[in-house]
């Protein structure tokens, strides 16, 4: 049977969210004084940010939290929680002045627009990626939106991809994900029954037990042409 529906990861897949991090931290830090240079501090940043989201998906922490304990550490200080809340949404505001989506989301989404039915499922919480998806010009694009904070599992789960296939009254083998983790997303999506599509924007290579695109421009020809996706005449 053929893919019916598109299941999109959002950050890093279609919207840039290291660039934007990356710039909106190197404007946060000039304000804060932190940074006289276009000196990169966005690798120590994102290593940071990965350790204590990994305690919110393992329950060891909440979103809060994992803010407050992020700027402690980029830091070295010992910081109130009103401190550390304060400079962290401040940090906010120079990162969200700071969105945008990669160049080829929209053309690819209008691509697929007649063939597809497209949904989101993002291991964040529905009120931030509601948000950031209008801000952006797209959110009308995803019939359904689902996030791991609401639902409780995080990605790999394989609930979560099945929870998202449920919300669009699919089967499993129906839908493919595109995200782009390796293992969180595509080979997360395929042993939950999804096809999975890595996004290897980066060229890192390897995996090739995984379907695995470099640019979402070739999505398309990938759906429409090869007989493990197939392309259905119409939505339903």
């Amino acid at each position: 049977m053929a893919i019916r529906a598109v299941l999109w990861d959002v950050d890093d897949t279609i919207f840039d969210y290291a660039g934007s991090d990356r710039t909106g931290l190197l404007r946060h830090l000039r304000a804060e004084g932190l940074a006289d240079s276009d000196e990169d501090h966005h690798d120590r940043w994102m290593r940071i940010a990965s350790v204590h989201w990994a305690r919110v998906a393992a329950g060891e922490s909440d979103w809060y939290a994992h803010c407050r304990d992020r700027v402690r550490e980029f830091l070295d200080a010992e910081l109130s929680d009103a401190d550390a809340d304060a400079w962290f949404t401040r940090y906010v505001g120079h990162y969200e002045s700071s969105w945008e989506l990669f160049p080829d989301t929209v053309p690819v989404l209008d691509a697929l627009a007649g063939t597809h039915r497209h949904a989101i499922l993002s291991n964040s919480s529905v009120d931030h990626q509601e948000r950031k998806l209008r801000a952006l010009g797209v959110r009308d694009r995803f019939e359904v939106l689902l996030c791991a904070r609401e639902l409780g599992v995080y990605k790999p789960d394989a609930r979560a991809f099945l929870a998202a296939c449920e919300a669009l009254e699919l089967d499993p083998h129906e839908v493919v994900y595109v995200g782009d983790e390796p293992d969180i997303d595509a080979a997360g999506a395929v042993a939950a029954g999804l096809t999975g599509v890595w996004l290897d924007r980066r060229g890192r290579g390897g995996r090739p037990e995984l379907v695995r695109i470099t640019g979402l421009d070739e999505l398309p020809a990938l759906l429409a042409a090869n007989t493990r996706f197939g392309a259905p005449d119409t939505f339903r």
